[in-house]
C-alpha cells in the first residue's frame, strides 16, 4: 500500500500485514572508558562525537570532544568492549568530522575547537598525528562549531568553516557572530575565503538540496545573532547565497543541529532542523522549495515527553537511521537543557521517533530505554557490534558518555553499502545511493557534514524489511551512474566502474 506523510504522497511502500517489534536498547555505558564533555559558557555548544573505522576492522571506533577535558579517542575492541587510545593531546575541542583529507585510505580527522581548528592525519591502526601546518590549512583562533566538505575539480576536498561568536568582540557576544570562511585548494596548500553574512551556525551541510544542485546550508543560532539573521542557502556551483527569487524562504530559528534523509522515495532529501522549541522538519517539493511538515506528522518534539517538565525542549544532534530495519527511516534527537536557561525545560528527554506507514513518527524514547534527561550533545547512530542493527552513542555536557545497544526483537533485514573510487575524493563524497526494491526506492547522500559537532564516515545503512534482495544504483559524484545487484543482510563495497 502507499503511505502517506500527512498530504503528501510517499512513494516508499511497506510490506503489507506486518508488525515490527518496538525498539529496545540495553544501557552499555559502563563499557566505556570515562569522559565528560564539560567547560564553561564557551563550551556549552559542540559536544560533538565523530564514528569511524580507524584500524580497517569494520567495526566503529569513536573520537569524543571534551570541552575543557583532553578529546577521547575509543577503540571498539568487539562485543562491546572499548579501550582508551593515544591521540594528540587537544583541548578546547568542541567536536569533529571524520574525512580521508589525502585519499590515502587511512581516515583523518577535522577536529574544531575554541580556538585554532586541527587536522588529525590518520596512520593506520589508529594512530595520529597533527598534520595542520603539514597541509596548509591557514592559521584561525576562531571559536568553531560546524563543518562541512566536498570535493570540487581538485583532488582535496573543499572546506567550509562555521564560527560562532566572536569572543574579542567588547561589545558581544549578542550581534557579535563571527567569520564563518570557505577553505580552498591552493597551489601551495589552501586560501580562505570569507562565507558572509554569517549568523553563529550550529551546523553546515554540504548536499544536494530540493533543486537538485549542491547547496551549503547553514544552520544559525538566534540566541546571538539576534536579530537580522536567518537560516542560509549557499549554492556551491554558483557560490551566491539564494533569496526568495531562487524561491528559498527564510526561516529564522534557534538553529542547532541539520539532519538530511530522503522520507518520502522520490530522490530528494527532507531536512530535519533541531532548535530551542520546535523541530522544524522540511519537506523537499518537486519545484525546489521547502515546506514545514504539518504538525501532526509527529516530529516536532517541541516538549518534553515523560516527566512533569511543560517548558520548550531544546534540540542539538538530529539523525535520520531505520532502528527496526522496516525500510522506513526512523529520526533521533539529542536534547538538553543550554546550562540553567530558566525558559526551557531542564529535565529535557533525548527522541527516538519511529516512522509509521503512514509517514507520520511515534515517539518510543522512554520504552526503548533512551529517554535520559542529562544535556545531551552530540550522538551518533552505528552498528557498533556488526549485528545489523543501529546502535546509539549520545555525548552530554557535565555528563558521562552514554552507549546503547540495539537489542530490538525480529527486525527486519538490513543491507550496507561502502563507496570507493581513484583519486582524491576516495570515499566518492557527493554521490547518492539508492536502493530499489519492490516496495520503493530509499536514498541516501553521501555527505560529510550536518548533525550537531560531529558525523560519521562509515558505510551507509539501509533497512529492507521483508526483502531479501535489492538493486544499488549509485549517482557517481562525476555524474556517472552504476547498478548492481546485492542480497540482504550483508556490507557491500562498490568500486566506481
Amino acid at each position: 500500500m502507499k503511505c502517506l506523510l500527512a498530504a503528501l504522497i510517499c512513494l516508499w511502500q511497506v510490506a503489507p500485514n506486518i508488525t515490527w517489534a518496538d525498539p529496545i536498547f540495553e544501557n552499555h555505558s559502563s563499557a566505556l572508558p570515562n569522559h565528560i564533555y564539560d567547560g564553561d559558557w564557551t563550551h556549552f555548544v559542540g559536544g560533538g562525537v565523530a564514528v569511524f573505522d580507524c584500524n580497517n576492522d569494520t567495526l566503529p571506533d569513536i573520537f569524543a570532544a571534551g570541552g575543557t577535558n583532553l578529546a577521547k579517542l575509543i577503540i571498539n575492541a568487539g562485543d562491546f568492549r572499548f579501550i582508551d587510545a593515544a591521540l594528540p593531546p587537544l583541548t578546547s575541542v568542541t567536536g569533529a568530522y571524520p574525512i580521508d583529507i589525502n585519499a590515502d585510505g587511512h581516515i583523518d580527522l577535522f577536529v574544531m575547537r575554541a580556538g585554532a581548528n586541527a587536522i588529525l592525519r590518520g596512520h593506520g591502526n589508529c594512530i595520529f598525528t597533527d598534520a595542520t601546518t603539514d597541509l596548509g590549512i591557514p592559521p584561525d583562533k576562531a571559536w568553531t562549531t560546524a563543518f562541512t566538505a566536498w570535493w570540487d575539480g581538485d583532488t582535496r576536498p573543499t572546506l567550509a568553516i562555521g564560527n560562532y561568536v566572536d569572543r574579542s568582540d567588547p561589545n558581544g557576544p549578542f550581534e557579535a557572530c563571527d567569520e564563518n570562511s570557505v577553505i580552498m585548494p591552493a597551489n601551495i596548500g589552501y586560501t580562505a575565503q570569507p562565507l558572509s553574512p554569517s549568523f553563529c551556525p550550529l551546523s553546515i551541510l554540504a548536499a544536494n538540496d530540493a533543486r537538485g544542485l549542491p547547496t551549503l546550508r547553514l544552520s544559525n543560532d538566534r540566541h546571538y545573532y539576534v536579530k537580522g539573521g536567518y537560516e542560509q542557502m549557499w549554492d556551491i556551483t554558483e557560490r551566491r547565497f539564494l533569496g526568495t527569487a531562487d524561491g528559498w524562504n527564510t526561516v529564522s530559528l534557534w538553529g542547532m543541529g541539520i539532519a538530511s534523509r530522503d522520507l518520502t522515495g522520490d530522490g530528494r532529501d527532507e531536512v530535519m532542523l533541531t532548535s530551542m522549541g520546535d523541530q522544524l522538519l522540511q519537506i523537499a517539493g518537486k519545484n525546489g522549495q521547502y515546506t514545514a511538515a504539518p504538525y501532526n506528522i509527529g516530529s516536532y518534539a517541541q516538549r518534553p515527553h515523560v516527566g512533569d517538565d511543560g517548558r520548550p525542549s531544546t534540540g542539538w544532534h538530529a539523525e535520520f537511521g531505520d532502528i527496526n530495519n522496516d525500510g522506513l527511516a526512523d529520526l533521533f534527537i539529542a536534547k538538553g537543557n543550554v546550562d540553567q536557561m530558566p525558559g526551557m525545560a531542564t529535565r529535557d528527554p533525548n527522541n527516538l521517533l519511529m516512522q509509521t506507514a503512514t509517514g507520520t513518527f511515534v515517539e518510543t524514547a522512554a520504552t526503548a530505554g533512551v529517554a535520559t534527561t542529562d544535556r545531551s550533545r552530540g550522538a551518533a547512530l552505528a552498528d557498533f557490534d556488526q549485528d545489523g542493527r543501529l546502535d546509539l552513542i549520545v555525548v552530554n555536557r557535565r555528563a558521562p558518555l552514554e552507549l546503547y545497544r540495539n537489542t530490538t526483537k525480529d527486525t527486519g533485514h538490513w543491507l550496507r553499502v561502502s563507496l570507493q573510487q581513484t583519486g582524491g575524493n576516495r570515499d566518492a563524497i557527493g554521490a547518492t545511493i539508492h536502493l530499489e526494491t519492490p516496495q520503493g526506492i530509499q536514498s541516501i547522500q553521501n555527505v560529510i557534514g550536518g548533525g550537531h559537532a560531529g558525523g560519521q564516515l562509515l558505510p551507509r545503512h539501509f533497512g529492507l524489511g521483508i526483502i531479501e534482495k535489492a538493486t544499488i544504483i549509485v549517482d557517481w559524484p562525476d555524474g556517472t551512474q552504476s547498478r548492481q545487484t546485492a542480497g540482504a543482510n550483508q556490507t557491500v563495497l562498490i568500486m566506481k566502474p
